[in-house]
């Protein structure tokens, strides 16, 4: 287990579109969730009706601790439905898995990608 850990976040707004950059290392925790949570918060606020596609870099992801997972839960519960597209672009077998349980909590579509550049690609689909 690494003991670097944590959640980096970019936002860039067009409008009332929205694109978030998330790159998670190590294995998350309850911390995490507190510093980025505030992020998405402030990044979503003022704009009524937002399309958010979301790139997210597991590469270095390790998983959660349990109090984290959680975080993660009721982050998705509540920021889901805002959420147009998400990619997740990742390189273990279980990140694949963990990309198909977290559609159920966004509005819009989930997919797991294996390259970078397809991802992103996806997201800039009309």
């Amino acid at each position: 287990m690494s003991y670097v850990h944590g959640i980096h976040l970019e936002v860039e707004h067009l409008d009332e579109m929205i694109f978030m950059e998330l790159k998670a290392v190590g294995t998350l925790t309850h911390e995490d969730y507190q510093k980025i949570t505030p992020l998405i918060e402030e990044a979503l606020e003022g704009v009524d009706n937002p399309t958010v596609n979301v790139y997210v870099d597991g590469t270095d992801f390790e998983g959660w601790d349990l109090h984290a997972a959680w975080d993660d839960l009721k982050l998705g519960l509540r920021f889901g439905r805002k959420f147009n597209k998400v990619a997740i672009y990742g390189n273990q077998h279980w990140q694949e898995v963990m990309s198909k349980v977290g559609s159920w909590f966004v509005s819009g579509e989930v997919r797991y990608f294996e390259d970078s550049l397809e991802a992103i690609s996806w997201l800039r689909e009309e």
